[in-house]
């Protein structure tokens, strides 16, 4: 029984070939009381593209506009283009009691951190990075050059995990999924967030 009445802010991050896409996937079809957020961004939208399905798209001006005004909770600039959370979007599921997934890079998280404290960070690691290897090169879409440049960047990434709160080793989807689903639940049963049905226990005592 959840007694928060607030949901929760989940953050997940994790190098190339983790399985994050996947696992992802796993957790938002094992509940339905979670949220995955839509990026923003301003590159043009790819044919296949939805409008508040894949992205968000925006006009440069009006991207920085909302950085201005503090409406993006995380951003970064790639290639040209900014990509970024709305703030916006995520609080009012937040309000509705919705848990809200951020899939987002090591540098996105960490700002999400610093302006949210109470966000659930979670970094995802294969069991092995001979596995994180067989896994990118099992996609066939990248020669070996780029497979070792993937690695060299996941090694980068994986010395930064010690900045999040929990760390889970992908050995397998449904296993990864039920241990992050384990800290989303112990978030809801925190003493911060019962504290609401505390005082509910308290103002039913007798004086």
């Amino acid at each position: 029984m959840r007694m928060s009445n607030r949901g929760r802010l989940l953050v997940l991050s994790g190098p190339s070939g983790t399985g994050k896409s996947t696992v992802v996937r796993g957790l938002v079809q094992h509940s339905d009381r979670l949220r995955l957020s839509v990026s923003a961004t301003t590159r043009s939208p790819r044919g296949y593209e939805t409008e508040g399905v894949d992205y968000f798209f925006l006009a440069a001006e009006e991207f920085r506009r909302r950085i201005v005004d503090g409406e993006m909770l995380e951003y970064a600039s790639y290639n040209g283009n900014y990509y970024g959370t709305p703030q916006d979007a995520v609080d009012a599921w937040l309000d509705e009691g919705y848990d809200v997934l951020l899939e987002i890079e090591v540098q996105g998280a960490l700002q999400v951190k610093e302006r949210r404290p109470d966000a659930i960070l979670v970094f995802l690691v294969p069991p092995s990075m001979k596995e994180a290897e067989a896994r990118l090169r099992g996609r066939g879409s990248e020669d070996d050059a780029t497979v070792r440049a993937r690695l060299a960047i996941a090694a980068g990434e994986i010395r930064q995990a010690i900045h999040y709160d929990y760390i889970v080793v992908n050995h397998t989807v449904e296993q990864a999924v039920e241990d992050i689903g384990a800290v989303l639940r112990a978030a809801h049963l925190s003493a911060e967030a019962m504290e609401g049905h505390l005082e509910n226990l308290l103002a039913e005592c007798p004086l």
